[in-house]
C-alpha cells in the first residue's frame, strides 16, 4: 500500500512540510501498521502549546500620577499575555515602558529570556537601535552640529552621495543565507550614513563632568535591517504553524537549534556590524569636516537580541548593563538618552535578580504621538516649537517640526531616572549636558530630495 498524506492524515498526524520526508522515508521501506506509527511518532513534531499561566515577571516601573495608569496597566496587560509563550523563561519591563501594537506583542522597554529561540518580532524591524558617543575636546559645539549637518541624512530614502563600503563586511553580509538577494546589498550600500526618521536623532553636548563637547548619534540599521526582520518573520511563522499554532502570531520563533536559527543569529551579527559602522561613519565624516581626530567613542544597542548560552536575551527599547552582552564595551559605559532638553546618561551597572542585566533606553512615552498632536492642537507648531526648545539649537532635516519629538511627548526624565535608582538599573556617572540636536522632522510632508528631483 502506498503511503500518502491523507493516510498520514487518517492516522491523526497534523499536515506539516515534516510530512514531505516521513512519506518518502515510509514508502522506502515499506512500512505498515505499528511500524508505521512507531516511525511516525519519532519525526513527528511536538505540539508545544502556550504556557497555561503567565511566568511571572519583574516590574521595574510605577505610575507616576493618573495619566501614567493607563500606560503602566496597558504594560502589564500586554507582558502578561506575551509571558505565556512557550519559550519564554522570564522577563522585565524598564521604567520607561509603553506598550506597541497588539496585547501580547513585546512593549518598548521590556526584556524577555526565551529558551533556544529568537523572536523577531520581538527585537522588531528596528533592529539594533542603538547609540554612539564621540568626545571631541573644547571644540565649539555649534560648529560640530553645523559639521555634522552638512554630513548627516535623515527621513526616507537613501543617500546619493555614496560612502565606500568594506569589502570584507560586504563578502561577509554576500555570504550569509539570509542576504542572498541583491535588494539586501543595495540597502546596506545606499542606507550607509543615514539616520532614519522618528525619534532617530544627532546630538551635541558637553560632558558634564569634563566640559568636554561630545556627539551622540541614535539609529537603527534602516532598509538593511527591516529587510532581514521581513524574512525572519516569515520564517519564524512558518515554525510557529508547525510548532505552536497555538501561539500569538507576533510572537512566532526561530528554534536556533536549528540550522535556521544560527543562519538567523549570524545575520544579526552582521546587522549589528553594519549598524556600528555607520554611526562611525557619520562620526568620522563630521570629525573630518571639523579637522580634528576624536578623543573618545563608545556604543551601544538597546533593541536587539543577546546570547547567553542557549538563552536569548530580547530587549526591545532596553539598554545592556551587563559586559556579557556587550563584547565591544568599553569600561561598561553605557548610554541612555532622555529627550532633547535634558542631557544623555552616560551610565554603568550589574546584573540584578530584577532588572536582568538592563536599564531603560530613554524616557518613553505615555501617549501615542498622533494623541500627542491633538492634545496640542489649540497651539500653532511654531508657538510649541519656541516653548519648548527655548535655549538649545534644534535643526530638522527636513525643515518641518515634528512636536511629537517635541520633550513634552516624552515621559518625565526626571521620574525616569529617580525610578533608575529605585530599582537599581544602573549609576549615572556622567551627563552630557544638551547644545542641540537635528532630527529628521516632518519629512513626509515636501522632503528635500524630492524638491530637489522636481527641480531636475
Amino acid at each position: 500500500m502506498k503511503i500518502t498524506g491523507k493516510t498520514l492524515v487518517d492516522l491523526g498526524y497534523k499536515p506539516g512540510k515534516w510530512f514531505k520526508e516521513a512519506i518518502t522515508q515510509a514508502n522506502a521501506q515499506q512500512l505498515s501498521g505499528t511500524a508505521l506509527t512507531g516511525y511516525l511518532d519519532k519525526v513527528a513534531p511536538v505540539i508545544i502549546d502556550p504556557h497555561q499561566e503567565s511566568i511571572p515577571f519583574f516590574k521595574n516601573i510605577r505610575a507616576e500620577h493618573e495619566e501614567e495608569k493607563n500606560n503602566v496597566q496597558s504594560v502589564f496587560k500586554t507582558m502578561k499575555a506575551l509571558m505565556k509563550t512557550p519559550t519564554v523563561v522570564k522577563g522585565a519591563v524598564m521604567p520607561d515602558a509603553c506598550p506597541t501594537g497588539a496585547v501580547g506583542q513585546i512593549p518598548v522597554g521590556g526584556v524577555v529570556a526565551t529558551k533556544d529561540a529568537i523572536h523577531p518580532n520581538m527585537h522588531s524591524a528596528d533592529i539594533c537601535c542603538s547609540v554612539m558617543m564621540t568626545s571631541l575636546g573644547f571644540i565649539d559645539p555649534k560648529k560640530v552640529l553645523n559639521a555634522a549637518q552638512q554630513v548627516t541624512h535623515f527621513g526616507g530614502g537613501g543617500r546619493t552621495d555614496l560612502f565606500p563600503f568594506p569589502k570584507e563586511l560586504e563578502e561577509q553580509i554576500a555570504a550569509n543565507y539570509f542576504f542572498q538577494d541583491t535588494g539586501s546589498m543595495i540597502l546596506a550600500k545606499t542606507h550607509l550614513g543615514t539616520q532614519g526618521d522618528g525619534n532617530h536623532f544627532l546630538f551635541v553636548g558637553k560632558s558634564k563632568k569634563t566640559g568636554e563637547t561630545m556627539m551622540v548619534t541614535h539609529h537603527g540599521s534602516r532598509g538593511f535591517g527591516a529587510n532581514l526582520f521581513k524574512k525572519g518573520m516569515k520564517i519564524a511563522e512558518a515554525f510557529r504553524k508547525e510548532l505552536s499554532p497555538k501561539t500569538l502570531k507576533g510572537n512566532a520563533w526561530i528554534p536556533y537549534s536549528e540550522r535556521i536559527g544560527k543562519n538567523y543569529w549570524e545575520a544579526l551579527q552582521l546587522v549589528r556590524a553594519w549598524t556600528k559602522l555607520n554611526h562611525e561613519t557619520i562620526h568620522n565624516a563630521t570629525c573630518e569636516m571639523l579637522k580634528l581626530e576624536p578623543q573618545l567613542r563608545f556604543w551601544n544597542e538597546h533593541n536587539f537580541v543577546f546570547k547567553e548560552g542557549d538563552m536569548f536575551y530580547h530587549a526591545k527599547g532596553a539598554t545592556p548593563l551587563d559586559d556579557k552582552f556587550v563584547p565591544d564595551s568599553y569600561k561598561g559605559l553605557r548610554l541612555i538618552p532622555l529627550n532633547m532638553s535634558e542631557p544623555v546618561l552616560i551610565v554603568k551597572g550589574q546584573t540584578t535578580e530584577s532588572n536582568l542585566g538592563f536599564a531603560p533606553h530613554g524616557a518613553g512615552r505615555n501617549i501615542t504621538r498622533s494623541q500627542h498632536k491633538r492634545n496640542n492642537e489649540a497651539r500653532t507648531v511654531e508657538e510649541i516649537f519656541q516653548t519648548e526648545t527655548a535655549g538649545l539649537d534644534v535643526r530638522f532635516f527636513s525643515g518641518k517640526i515634528d512636536i511629537s519629538e517635541l520633550p513634552s511627548a516624552y515621559k518625565s526624565a526626571k521620574n525616569v531616572q529617580q525610578q533608575m535608582k529605585e530599582f537599581g538599573l544602573g549609576e549615572v556617572v556622567d551627563e552630557i549636558l544638551p547644545y542641540g540636536c537635528i532630527m529628521a522632522g516632518d519629512w513626509k510632508t515636501d522632503p528635500p530630495w524630492l524638491k530637489k528631483k522636481k527641480a531636475a
